[in-house]
């Protein structure tokens, strides 16, 4: 006797977050065939399924589906779940939940370069769930698109009939930060899609940046053919709710909830089936609307796929119809990308390559400019949060220089536009635009000496970076326009790169180091670069001059760093060693600024020296770097030394305990991650396709072509405070250390019996605080009026600094709420609503703010543009 499906879902009980969606779908089919997936050679750490930018980021940490509840990058639950039933028998494909329904046994795993494959075996059937994320270089427009596809096929194995359905969730998590955040739901049946949706009811767009953050603005989508589907529903679990899955035609609107246990469900019942012994299938697509994606100085950037007017409807509607055409690509693309990495490594770096692939592309964020040129943002994931770093740029750049120069370019205008900008007042590259996703400034290492900034690092990585991309395209355009600021940098690396200071470079978990080799070997090897972009630039006598002094320096440095059969870690440390990971750059931009035989030395010194997981950064460590670990090897001349020295790094991947998106930091003794994951860093892994010139020539031009300006760095002109701050007046505040009765953020109340202090307020120490009032105590509560003029504000912002976590309130309305501290002031945008309650006369502001550990402090005012901006920035719509 078959067990009603309405059984099977209710006994999906047990707990979850509050913030859940579930998206169910029925699938009854008979007669199912497909051919099962090989099995992986490589058992990854963690799985990549829906794997998009830093926020839609969703991987399993377990060698089987069922294993575990599928996470977020950061560990944080994104639960997805799947149950299929198999003549009425159930039986979970994903999700540990619920432990009652025994798991259909897994028989294969392969991560292929976009798409994810598990096959699953029994009852007379062979079940295969693959997740397919069209990363496909050579399209930025589908590329672009945060949409993963969730298939599920089958066949029969027996050669009998059976009936078969399908179950699907999604947690709402995936839309929410924290799970005490309250979340709106709604459902929409427009007439080729069942389409089910949820977010944040606050939407508080861009206000928060930091590292261990989930997105909580936006929209999450689940989307079915609506051919398929018979109904689609959003309703409460509980005592009842999921009994709901089954009452036909009916959508239930409910109120937001986020009551402690309560789920949302979300149901699609497709259309039964009977098949015969071909291949059946049913997909939904999984999508993620950010709507506005960085804060970009003075605007707020648009996802690329947005560029052109796009909404999300639009966005599903054309990836339903680009199914099965994407379907086909993506396939065709993974054999012929799994043959050529087989070609340059072998089968396990081929292996490990696809492992990196898709996480490449999920550490970045592709938007466009005012122009509709795409920008790209790396995050510095679990590291510090950093966008735009240049020492993560650089260790990604093999991946994009082979696939997709144009994307190259992407991540290199916004920080070369900031250095000729004058925000940026040194001789040297920056390190950073600021803190994920706001790309305002550099925050790592200012205020400090030139040391704490990683000059020759940061310098030598662009013009590295910049060289090889002129060498892919035979030109220098890109550089041109910043050919005086790029001189400067080279005339730095001239000055201080043979031999550096006292200063950090990429590794900067080590500490400060002076006349570090493998420093100055980046150095040698930019200046080398620059000469090549002079000499392509048509500069002949600047390019002779430099490649003269690249040459000098390259037989200098032999002297200084030579040891016996290697070379040292510094100039002034003998008997030490090091990798030499920037060595492979004079090969990859062909400079040839080093005899062949450094490289064999080197090569012949790590084989020694290498532990059980792979090569330690330095005699001082038995830590590893993966992306600095293949760099140092792939000079290998000889196959077999490559394989020798790439056997370890593999086996640190196959063998991790810590099941995470792939580390890239980690211990060379026990495999155990170190610190690091799912940093896009592992796009260096990618490096023995760049530094074949035949194969990097034929990958790079099938790479997506961009063309027309990048527009003006939207930084604007000066502002004024409108609203003061403790750094342009004594600004007077009531407070209370004790909490208030209810309403005391509104304009009438009374609040005479509170304290009177000068802000800024916090503890002395604490890093770009004003001080006017002591506050030592876990919490604050401030209030104060304000008198604005008699006219328009001119793109009025909250200028504030805080540690940590406040709330801002204009005459009794939410302007903005703040995640974690700032060590300097910073712009914030107010909320629309907030925004609308101000007036010409008196004004309220009321802020709380929280101490949790370390240093504390706030202070807030308001700004606004002494002159024109030279991008106006787009503000979403209210929620």
């Amino acid at each position: 006797m078959k067990t009603p499906l309405r059984q099977v879902i209710g006994s999906l009980t047990g707990s979850r977050p509050s913030t859940s969606l579930l998206i169910a779908l029925w699938l009854s089919l008979a007669g199912l065939p497909l051919t099962a997936a090989d099995a992986a050679v490589l058992r990854p750490p963690a799985v990549p399924l829906v794997t998009h930018d830093p926020y839609f980021s969703i991987w399993s940490p377990a060698d089987k589906l069922t294993d575990a509840d599928t996470v977020h990058w950061t560990g944080k639950p994104h639960r997805l779940t799947s149950l299929v039933r198999i003549d009425g028998k159930p039986f979970r494909v994903m999700g540990r939940e619920p432990v009652a329904i025994a798991a259909l046994p897994q028989t294969a795993l392969e991560v292929l370069p976009t798409r994810t494959i598990y096959t699953f075996e029994g009852e007379g059937v062979r079940l295969t769930l693959t997740f397919m994320t069209p990363a496909l270089p050579d399209d930025l427009e589908r590329l672009s698109r945060p949409v993963t596809y969730l298939t599920w096929t089958w066949r029969a194995t027996d050669g009998k009939q059976h009936d078969a359905c399908v179950y699907f969730d999604a947690s709402g998590e995936i839309a929410v930060d924290r799970g005490d955040q309250i979340v709106g739901h709604s459902s929409d049946h427009p007439a080729d899609l069942t389409v089910l949706k949820l977010g944040s009811v606050e939407q508080p767009v861009l206000a928060k940046k930091g590292d261990d953050l989930r997105i909580d603005w936006g929209y999450f989508y689940a989307a079915a053919p609506a051919a398929d589907t018979v109904w689609g529903l959003i309703a409460p679990t509980g005592s009842n709710g999921r009994d709901l899955f089954g009452i036909p035609h009916v959508v239930r609107m409910l109120v937001p909830t986020a009551a402690p246990g309560h789920t949302l469900l979300a149901t699609f019942d497709l259309k039964p089936l009977k098949v015969s012994a071909q291949p059946v299938s049913r997909w939904i697509m999984l999508a993620y609307d950010d709507e506005f994606s960085i804060k970009y100085f003075r605007q707020n950037l648009r996802p690329y796929w947005r560029r052109k007017g796009d909404d999300a409807a639009t966005l599903l509607r054309k990836a339903a119809l680009d199914y099965e055409p994407l379907r086909q690509r993506c396939e065709q693309f993974d054999a012929e990308l799994m043959a050529a990495l087989r070609q340059a490594g072998g089968e396990k770096y081929a292996h490990l390559c696809a492992l990196a692939y898709r996480q490449t592309f999920a550490g970045n964020k592709i938007c466009a400019d005012a122009q509709g040129q795409p920008l790209m943002f790396p995050k510095e994931n679990f590291s510090n949060g950093c966008i735009g770093t240049v020492d993560v740029l650089f260790p990604q750049a093999p991946f994009f220089l082979v696939f997709c120069p144009a994307l190259t370019k992407a991540m290199l205008v916004p920080i070369l536009d900031y250095a000729a900008s004058p925000r940026w007042p040194y001789p040297y590259a920056p390190h950073d635009l600021g803190t994920y996703p706001h790309a305002t400034g550099q925050v790592y290492g200012m205020g400090g000496k030139d040391g704490d900034r990683m000059p020759v690092e940061e310098s030598g990585n662009v013009l590295i970076m910049l060289a090889a991309l002129a060498q892919s395209e035979g030109n220098a355009d890109l550089a041109k326009p910043y050919w005086p600021m790029l001189a400067k940098w080279a005339d730095y690396l001239v000055r201080e790169g043979l031999d550096p200071q006292n200063q950090l470079c990429s590794a900067d978990m080590f500490g400060h180091l002076p006349r570090n080799a493998n420093l100055a070997l980046k150095a040698i090897i930019g200046i080398g670069g620059f000469a090549q972009l002079c000499d392509l630039a048509g500069r002949t006598e600047d390019a002779k001059r430099y490649l003269a002094i690249a040459h000098d320096y390259a037989e200098k440095w032999q002297r200084l760093a030579q040891d016996e059969g290697r070379t040292r870690l510094a100039y002034s440390q003998p008997g030490t060693w090091s990798m030499k990971h920037n060595l492979i750059w004079d090969q990859v931009i062909g400079s040839k600024l080093f005899p062949p035989s450094l490289g064999d030395a080197e090569i012949a010194w790590y084989l020694k020296v290498q532990k059980k997981y792979g090569l330690p950064v330095d005699h001082r460590t038995d830590t590893s770097l993966i992306d600095w670990a293949l760099w140092s090897i792939a000079p290998a001349r000889h196959d077999a030394d490559f394989q020798a020295l790439f056997e370890p790094i593999w086996r640190y991947a196959n063998e991790t305990p810590s099941r995470v998106p792939l580390s890239d930091w980690f211990v060379t003794t026990d495999g155990k991650q170190k610190g690091f994951q799912a940093r896009p860093v592992v796009g260096g892994l990618f490096i023995k396709m760049l530094a074949d010139a035949p194969t990097w020539t034929h990958w790079a031009p099938r790479g997506a072509k961009t063309s027309g300006p990048w527009a003006p760095l939207p930084i604007g002109g000066p502002v004024q405070e409108v609203v003061p701050t403790a750094r342009t007046a004594q600004v007077r505040w009531r407070y209370t250390l004790d909490p208030p009765a209810d309403g005391w953020l509104k304009p009438d109340f009374d609040d005479r019996a509170w304290q009177e202090g000068q802000g800024g307020f916090g503890t002395k120490g604490t890093p770009g605080a004003i001080l006017g009032t002591a506050w030592s105590t876990t919490n604050l509560w401030l209030r104060r009026e304000f008198t604005l003029p008699n006219r328009p504000l001119k793109h009025p912002r909250l200028a504030i600094i805080f540690d940590e976590d406040p709330e801002v309130y204009l005459n009794g309305v939410l302007a903005a709420r703040r995640a974690g501290w700032i060590t300097e002031y910073d712009e914030a945008d107010i909320a629309p609503a907030a925004l609308a309650t101000l007036k010409p006369g008196k004004n309220l502001m009321a802020v709380r703010v929280r101490q949790t550990y370390g240093g504390q402090c706030i202070d807030a005012g308001i700004v606004e543009d002494a002159e024109p901006v030279l991008a106006t920035p787009l503000t979403p719509n209210a929620p």
